[in-house]
């Protein structure tokens, strides 16, 4: 059965794919990049997301996005504008569950402060660290290491690396050597990601009560769908108005995309994926639309991801990495026995490999598990 004869000529194929690293037999009642949907789901790293921060650390509420719902919304974006354009959905869903596998506890915060404690050992990156879990860290089969997940899905999934990070990856990082673009699944799926966390941000920071619909009432792109709300329900108010504005708002990014990313497309005249790698990236908003997601971008940056008491959560979450990543290196032995590594061995790249273990180990952690284990580490009645 051919699940993807409805596809345009450019959207990426399981028959003309790069394949996997190591070969298996076709699965008989699914699409290759099916089966990648499937295995993502089913990872340990993908149940840990349920846990790991968005912007407000997992205990701090109960109904704020975590990284887990965040990647389900992209998801359901990303595969809501792939059907509009022919594309192949299960791809772009794949890559759009699997994005930030990789991601420490904290958010950003994590992720800054395990890159400073890695400089002298290759730094650290999430989308390095996503392609790191789907490769070598899942353990799920007796054949393979990692997920052995198609080219195309893994390819997704590391949407930015250096050159320099890119020599040591093979095939995957030719891409950021040739400068060429990778599919428009891919494409679909980084921008999927941007239309789901700037209005879910919104509706978290609202929430929480550390931004207000008076600030948000000075973003103009914001303004102009609240009245539309207003004006259709007159006397609305309170979450119920805020959802119905954030709905036109992710409505109207969506279909800006899809219109303006069809015009591209046409105007390329594409008839291959390879067509699309030579090519810009297609996958784009408008011009005016772009410019008022970046200033959407900008007003949550200054207003909800730099408020001081998100600061003050942000700050615990850098000491906590830094001195667990120093514990652990300081002592090996405090690690569990699969991320220990005899460091008084002659090899010259042991202590690099400790540390890349080390933050294999704290990458993995969700917010509550790092705490705890910090707890375990440095206050003498937790055990």
């Amino acid at each position: 059965m051919d699940f993807e004869a409805h596809l345009a000529p450019y959207a990426a194929r399981s028959a003309a794919s790069r394949g996997r690293r190591f070969l298996e037999p076709a699965p008989a009642s699914r699409s290759e990049f099916q089966r990648d949907r499937d295995r993502i789901i089913h990872s340990t790293a993908f149940r840990r997301l349920e846990y790991k921060t968005q912007v407000f650390v997992n205990h701090e509420g109960d109904l704020f996005r975590t990284r887990l719902t965040h990647s389900i919304e992209v998801a359901q974006i990303a595969r809501s504008i792939a059907r509009n354009l022919r594309l192949n959905e299960d791809l772009v869903e794949a890559i759009s569950l699997a994005h930030d596998l990789g991601h420490t506890p904290f958010g950003h915060a994590g992720q800054e402060a395990l890159n400073a404690c890695m400089k002298d050992y290759g730094g650290f990156e999430h989308n390095l660290q996503s392609l790191r879990v789907v490769d070598e860290l899942e353990e799920h089969y007796g054949a393979f290491d990692g997920l052995n997940l198609m080219f195309e899905t893994r390819e997704g999934i590391l949407k930015h690396c250096s050159p320099t990070n890119a020599l040591g990856l093979g095939d995957i990082g030719q891409r950021f050597i040739d400068k060429k673009q990778p599919t428009l699944e891919a494409q679909l799926a980084n921008l999927a990601d941007e239309i789901a966390y700037n209005n879910h941000d919104i509706d978290d920071g609202l929430r929480s009560g550390l931004i207000t619909t008076v600030q948000l009432g000075e973003v103009d792109f914001y303004a102009r769908h609240r009245k539309e709300v207003e004006a259709s329900y007159p006397g609305i108010s309170g979450r119920r108005a805020i959802h119905e504005t954030i709905r036109r708002m992710i409505n109207a990014l969506i279909v800006d995309l899809i219109q303006a990313s069809q015009l591209r497309i046409q105007q390329a005249g594409l008839q291959t994926v390879d067509d699309v790698r030579a090519t810009a990236p297609l996958i784009t908003f408008s011009e005016a639309m772009g410019a008022e997601a970046l200033l959407l971008k900008r007003f949550l940056r200054q207003n909800l991801y730099h408020h001081y008491q998100v600061n003050r959560m942000t700050s615990k979450a850098r000491r906590i990495i830094r001195e667990l990543f120093d514990a652990f290196m300081d002592e090996p032995r405090l690690l569990p026995p699969d991320y220990q590594v005899n460091v008084t061995d002659a090899t010259p790249d042991a202590l690099p490999f400790q540390a890349r273990k080390v933050a294999d180990y704290i990458a993995g952690m969700t917010d509550r598990y790092a705490m705890r284990e910090h707890r375990r580490l440095f206050t003498v009645d937790e055990l």
